[in-house]
């Protein structure tokens, strides 16, 4: 069965709780660590797997995240972790090759623009089975992907992209706020983000500067963190971002809400300060079906931070997609036409 057969809003069932599922993790900057930490209590989830740009680690039994981060924080890479690790020029591909994992949360930035395309690929042409989740940004990465949906149908792999906050937990409940109305008008996606220190998220914060004017991810990518720091000090460590390029529209264009251009997402990223610069929200304008004309909104507690607000929705969504899996439904699916599931 493809993910086209899999109507928006599908209940994917619960995962049996027997056996937890196990669970990888590409990449360990901010993310990767927070994922690790995440999962840690989690019971229907078991952490086995992790790989960096240097190396990778495995353990059929879980991997100890303070372990984990410790080793990487030391020395720069999961390899270095005794007796789990292993150094790797290749890492994605050799952890794939050697750890039994049912699906993985693809933490890693998307620069190049090409580069999640390229680690689906990689996922393929391993012959490996099971489910990704990525929490991607862009517009035109979607768009990569989805001209390898067929592939990955073939492959046997659930692929659920933009599955963190924006894109993700927000385009979600703009769904299911649309169903309100008969017709949507637009929605708007705002985004406050703090974070005490910019080096914690780099390739993060560098994806959110390709957005600025002038910049392109070629250009973010050379940027030395000198370069970085530079450009922090004139804005006073805060990003401000204007009609981005956010994969938020095409989800719910492919979702059947609305087209693409009645969508917009912008923000601020303090990266000096945990406290949220603004409150993050959506705001999906409509007309019912009485001609009435409204707005809902949905706001995030300031509490929550980025990584609560993207790795949550991650593992949610895998714990969906391994249910969809197990079900035979393989292909590629968006955050806005499945439900997440709870993980205990």
């Amino acid at each position: 069965m493809s993910a086209e057969q899999v109507t928006s809003g599908i209940s994917a069932g619960a995962v049996p709780s027997v056996m937890p599922v196990r669970v990888g993790v590409l990449g360990f900057g901010g993310l990767g660590q927070a994922a690790a930490r995440v999962l840690a209590p989690k019971r229907e989830m078991i952490w086995v797997a992790a790989a960096d740009k240097k190396g990778y680690a495995c353990d059929r039994q879980g991997l100890n995240p303070d372990a984990c981060i410790a080793a990487y924080s030391a020395s720069g890479s999961l390899g270095y972790l005794e007796p789990a690790g292993a150094l790797s020029s290749n890492s994605i591909g050799d952890l794939i090759e050697r750890a039994e994992v049912d699906g993985y949360f693809l933490a890693l930035p998307n620069l190049p623009n090409t580069f999640m395309a390229s680690v689906a690929k990689q996922f393929i042409e391993a012959g490996w089975r099971g489910v990704l989740v990525d929490a991607i940004k862009r517009t035109s990465a979607v768009e990569q992907l989805l001209a390898i949906k067929e592939e990955l149908l073939a492959a046997g792999i659930t692929y659920l992209t933009g599955c963190g906050a924006t894109p993700g937990l927000l385009t979600a409940a703009a769904a299911l706020a649309a169903q309100s109305y008969a017709e949507i008008h637009s929605v708007k996606i705002t985004f406050g983000v703090g974070i005490a220190n910019w080096e914690a998220y780099r390739a993060t914060i560098r994806e959110d500067i390709a957005h600025m004017p002038g910049y392109s991810v070629e250009r973010a990518m050379a940027m030395t963190d000198a370069e970085v720091e530079a450009l922090l000090d004139s804005t006073g460590g805060l990003l401000a971002l204007e009609n981005m390029e956010h994969a938020d529209d095409i989800m719910l264009e492919l979702a059947g809400i609305c087209p693409r251009d009645r969508v917009t997402v912008g923000g601020v990223v303090d990266t000096r300060n945990p406290k949220k610069p603004l409150s993050t929200n959506v705001q999906i304008a409509g007309r019912t079906f009485e001609g009435k004309i409204s707005t809902h909104t949905f706001t995030l507690g300031d509490e929550t931070s980025m990584a609560a607000n993207v790795c949550g929705p991650a593992f949610g969504y895998l714990k969906a997609g391994v249910a969809l899996h197990r079900r035979g439904i393989y292909g590629l699916l968006t955050a806005a036409e499945v439900m997440p599931q709870f993980v205990r």
